[in-house]
């Protein structure tokens, strides 16, 4: 399918569990071959809204086409062309891997080489072990190689991350580049702003039932209109023991582009400003005057801050 296509599109999703609106109206669409991410807390309306797009629940309002096909009078055809990675999915302990492969290939008329989707998946030598016997990581590998058996065109990943030490969740995130690489979108929900952040196209944010920022996460970061904080420590020291604090002058850094202030206390400095070269500026800067320097850090706004911008209050609140 041609990059760029529209390939889900969702017009005023509504969905209510008693008095409670779990989503309240959502409009967006997702193009071909882009990884598109639905984040918020917990209760945010991700899972609902994703179960609906999935025609596993049926809305109580609005229209929902996933590659032309509506999710509940084209189920079958729908589930032949999509991949579904479940937050709930769960296995029998003594199931085997290749048992389980087997059983999902049996769905669909045709199915991926799933020896070779395995190996992929860093999973080859795990094809006789249970399903209880893989660490968490394995295990979620596994549903992901379930999701792809089908070599669907559309991929959705439910809180794909969630409990996973951080070595695993880097190595799930290396697993959906490479998803997307391949040709298949992904749609892919996430409490977690860093992982949105690290491999999102396009980014929704959800509160209550609402999507109250839509755009890709380095352009809602932008949009905050925060500084980029530099900090740095001067040596302090030279060789015979003087302080050597008098070879740093703050105008040299305040003139340059993108700086807004410098501050300095002690032997520690701060710079504050915006623009991708303002890093590389300060650091030229600090070498040509021979200033000595060290435990350079940088910090910049991030997700987590967007969404405290817009609610104001942390993402686990």
């Amino acid at each position: 399918m041609a990059q760029g296509k529209e390939v889900i599109r969702v017009e005023g999703l509504h969905k209510k569990y008693g008095q409670v609106k779990a989503v309240d109206g959502i409009s967006f669409q997702v193009k071909a071959g882009e990884i598109f991410g639905m984040v918020g807390p917990n209760g945010s309306g991700k899972t609902t809204s994703i179960e609906c797009i999935e025609g596993l629940r049926r809305p109580d309002e609005g229209a929902i086409e996933v590659l032309g096909l509506n999710p509940w009078d084209d189920t079958r055809e729908l589930r032949e062309r999509t991949g579904i990675q479940l937050q709930s999915a769960n296995l029998p302990r003594r199931m085997r891997v290749d048992e389980a492969m087997d059983l999902f290939a049996s769905f669909y008329p045709e199915s991926c080489d799933w020896g070779q989707l395995l190996e992929e998946l860093g999973l080859g030598d795990k094809r006789k072990a249970n399903f209880g016997q893989l660490s968490g990581g394995q295990q979620q590998r596994l549903f992901v190689a379930l999701a792809l058996i089908n070599n669907p065109e559309i991929v959705f990943l439910d809180e794909l991350t969630t409990g996973l030490d951080p070595r695993a969740r880097h190595a799930i995130w290396d697993l959906i580049r490479e998803i997307r690489a391949n040709g298949t979108t992904v749609f892919l929900t996430t409490h977690y702003m860093d992982e949105a952040e690290q491999l999102c196209d396009r980014v929704a944010i959800l509160d209550f039932g609402r999507i109250i920022a839509l755009d890709s996460p380095a352009q809602l970061v932008k949009g905050l209109g925060r500084a980029t904080r530099i900090t740095f420590s001067l040596n302090g020291h030279t060789a015979g023991g003087e302080l050597e604090r008098k070879s740093f002058n703050p105008a040299r850094i305040g003139v340059l582009d993108g700086v807004q202030r410098v501050d300095q206390e002690g032997d520690q400095v701060t710079v504050y400003g915006q623009g991708e070269g303002i890093l590389g500026a300060v650091v030229y800067t600090l070498e040509a005057d021979r200033v000595p320097y060290h435990d350079l850090r940088t910090e910049g706004a991030d997700l987590e801050d967007v969404f405290l911008t817009l609610t104001g209050r942390e993402i686990d609140d």
